[in-house]
C-alpha cells in the first residue's frame, strides 16, 4: 500500500511537471512578442554609458527586473485566486497597451514631430558624457531607474499574458509557471541584451586582433551591430501588433470567429494550406491590433490636447 501510494504521488508530481512544462512553453510562445520589443528597448536603454560599464548596468537592470517580477507574480496569483473575472479584462488592457505602443512608434517615425527637441536632448547627453566633472555613477543610476520602470510595464504584460494561459489551473501550477516564465524571460532578455550591447566591442576586438583569419568576422560583426538593433525594433513592433491583436481578438468572440473562419478557408487551399492559414490568422490579428492601437493613440492624443487647453 505504501509503495503504491508513493508511485501514485510520483506519478502525480510527474504529471504536474509535465503540465507545467507544456503551459510554460505555451506561455513563452504567447509572450514572444513582448520579448522582441523588450530586447530592443532595453538595449537602447543602456546605450550611451561607457563600454566598461555596460555589463554592470545590464546586470543592475536585470536584478531590478527580477524584483519587478517578485512583485508582479504574487499580485497576478492573488487576482487569479480572488478575482478571476478580472483576468480577461486585464489581458485586453495589456493587449490594447501593446497595440498602442506599436502605433506610437509608427506615429513617431512617420508623422511630423518636434525633431528640434530630440536633437537638443541628444546634444545635452553628448555634452554630459564628455564632461569630466560629471558623476557618471549618478547618470548610470538614472538610466537604471528608467530602464527598470520600463521593464515593470513589459514584465506586467508578460505575467498577465502568462496568467491567461494558466487561468483555471491549480494554484501550485500557476505559481510554478509564472515563476518559471519570469526567470526564463529575465535571463533570456538580459543575457541577449548583454550580447547585443557588446556585439560591436567583440567585432572591434576581432577586427584588430592578432588572428588575421578572424578579422573579416570582426568587421562583419561591427557592420551587423546597428542592423541587428534596427531589425529587433522592426520585428518587435510587428510582434506587438500580432500579440496584442490576438489578445484583443480572443476577447471579442464574433471577431475571433470571423478570423478563424478566414484562416480555415485559407487552410483549405491545396497548396501550402497550413502555412497560409497561419499567415492569414497572424495578419488579421496584426490588422486588428493596428486598428485598436490607432484608436487608443487617437484617444490619448485627444485627451492630452484637451488637458493642455484646460490649463
Amino acid at each position: 500500500m505504501a509503495a503504491s501510494s508513493l508511485l501514485v504521488l510520483i506519478d502525480d508530481i510527474a504529471a504536474i511537471l509535465d503540465d507545467v512544462a507544456l503551459m510554460s512553453k505555451v506561455a513563452a510562445k504567447k509572450t514572444a512578442g513582448v520579448l522582441g520589443d523588450d530586447l530592443a528597448l532595453n538595449a537602447q536603454q543602456v546605450s550611451g554609458v561607457h563600454p566598461e560599464r555596460e555589463l554592470p548596468v545590464v546586470w543592475a537592470v536585470g536584478v531590478g527586473s527580477l524584483k519587478n517580477k517578485a512583485i508582479l507574480v504574487p499580485s497576478a496569483l492573488a487576482i487569479s485566486a480572488w478575482a478571476p473575472w478580472a483576468v480577461t479584462p486585464l489581458l485586453m488592457v495589456g493587449g490594447a497597451y501593446l497595440c498602442y505602443e506599436g502605433c506610437e512608434k509608427l506615429a513617431h517615425k512617420f508623422l511630423p514631430h518636434d525633431g528640434a527637441a530630440e536633437a537638443a536632448h541628444h546634444d545635452d547627453v553628448v555634452k554630459a558624457l564628455s564632461d569630466a566633472s560629471l558623476d557618471l555613477l549618478a547618470l548610470e543610476k538614472d538610466k537604471i531607474k528608467g530602464a527598470v520602470r520600463t521593464d515593470f510595464i513589459l514584465s506586467a504584460e508578460i505575467i498577465v499574458i502568462s496568467l491567461g494561459t494558466v487561468a483555471g489551473q491549480p494554484l501550485l501550477q500557476q505559481a510554478t509557471v509564472l515563476g518559471a516564465i519570469g526567470i526564463i524571460m529575465t535571463v533570456g532578455v538580459y543575457g541577449l541584451v548583454a550580447a547585443i550591447v557588446k556585439l560591436d566591442d567583440l567585432g572591434l576586438h576581432l577586427s584588430q586582433g592578432r588572428v588575421r583569419a578572424l578579422r573579416p568576422l570582426g568587421r562583419v560583426l561591427l557592420a551587423a551591430a546597428p542592423k541587428v538593433m534596427k531589425a529587433l525594433t522592426v520585428v518587435g513592433t510587428a510582434a506587438m501588433f500580432m500579440v496584442g491583436g490576438s489578445i484583443l481578438v480572443h476577447g471579442v468572440h464574433p471577431l475571433q470567429a470571423a478570423i478563424e473562419h478566414a484562416a480555415q478557408a485559407a487552410g483549405a487551399l491545396p497548396v501550402a494550406g497550413k502555412l497560409l492559414a497561419m499567415l492569414t490568422s497572424s495578419a488579421l490579428d496584426a490588422l486588428a491590433g493596428l486598428v485598436a492601437g490607432a484608436v487608443v493613440l487617437l484617444g490619448a492624443m485627444g485627451i492630452t490636447a484637451l488637458v493642455k487647453r484646460l490649463r
